[in-house]
């Protein structure tokens, strides 16, 4: 189900841009809208450091690391998220796996400088989970950073999110789980993360209003 919910999900998103408002082939976003907020200065890499992306979707963001200099790795349940990742950024050198992110996590043997996910698998897993999982994956000192929406006040843990479909066939369900910044906080310490900061982005200016919650801590 999951990953048909996620197959769905990448035909409705739509490519992304083949230039930024700067001109730029590459870069990072975090949060929903073009052209705002940090970029890719949040993981403080430096070419030659080893970078996961936990949930990498159609990959731009994991181009944007991979032009850094850094080996990019990409993991995602979607076959044609992958698929879409492979063709568009070919020459990139992104190197790709179809799992899910506590599997892979649990079974590779390769340790990381930063890890982070962009409304990905750290909305969509539980954190109990996936929190273990990425502190014996990152390296000493290592980053972790993702970014999601903020949770709906009072609606907190797990919660039902809904992929639609056609008319005629029911919605595809998946679970995320949202907290405060300040229970983030609270959730990283606990799992042995240091530093750890959360905080929400506003959105830019213009009508929309939500903003992006925006999550930070070391190994």
């Amino acid at each position: 189900m999951t990953n048909t919910a996620w197959d769905t999900y990448s035909k409705q998103k739509p490519e992304r841009r083949a230039t930024n408002a700067s001109g730029e082939t590459t870069w990072f976003n975090w949060t929903q809208y073009a052209d705002h907020g940090p970029g890719a200065e949040v993981l403080g890499i430096r070419p030659g450091a080893t970078v996961l992306d936990l949930g990498c979707g159609k990959g731009g963001n994991l181009a944007h690391i991979a032009a850094l200099g850094a080996r990019a790795v990409g993991v995602d349940v979607s076959l044609a998220q992958l698929k879409a990742a492979e063709a568009r950024w070919a020459d990139a050198g992104l190197v790709l796996h179809r799992t899910d992110a506590v599997r892979f996590l649990t079974e590779s043997g390769e340790h990381f400088d930063a890890i982070y996910s962009v409304f990905g698998a750290a909305w969509f897993t539980n954190p109990t989970e996936l929190l273990p999982a990425i502190r014996k994956r990152l390296r000493p000192g290592g980053v972790l950073a993702f970014s999601q929406r903020p949770a709906i006040e009072g609606c907190y843990g797990c919660q039902a999110s809904y992929i639609n479909r056609s008319e005629d066939e029911d919605p595809l369900v998946v679970k995320r789980w949202d907290y405060g910044p300040a229970r983030w906080v609270e959730i990283l310490h606990q799992h042995g993360f240091t530093a750890a900061t959360a905080r929400v982005l506003p959105a830019p200016p213009g009508p929309r209003r939500i903003g992006t919650l925006l999550v930070r801590a070391h190994s």
